[in-house]
């Protein structure tokens, strides 16, 4: 199994910005949609944005006009540049592929807390 490795969350106030970092290295990534997905404590874990091969993006309703997803595929980089952030965005954040496929397992997160 390929696992990404996620990066760039913190402690960040209300109105605040974060840019989340994924390394997606692995032939299984490479040509394919990718996600970040997000779980707060006691909920399910659910998709924010996702960014097709070619950088089509889609958003959450939640997020959209805040959050913006890109990717360099060159580098197999998938980014989320989070900002006007709320106390209810506060989640461990997690890339992976959009359609589930058991060779990528899901990495260990980047927790990002907003305060209020």
């Amino acid at each position: 199994q390929v696992q990404p490795v996620e990066s760039g969350g913190g402690l960040v106030q209300v109105g605040g910005s974060l840019r989340l970092s994924c390394a997606a290295f692995g032939s299984i990534f490479n040509g394919r949609a990718m996600a970040w997905y997000r779980q707060a404590p006691g909920k399910q874990r659910d998709m924010v944005a996702s960014i097709t091969a070619g950088g089509w993006p889609t958003y959450a309703d939640s997020v959209k006009g805040r959050f913006t997803i890109s990717r360099d595929n060159a580098k197999n980089m998938v980014y989320l540049q989070m900002n006007s952030l709320k106390p209810e965005d506060t989640a461990v954040y997690y890339c992976n592929l959009l359609s589930q496929d058991p060779r990528s397992s899901w990495g260990q997160g980047t927790q990002v807390t907003v305060s209020s």
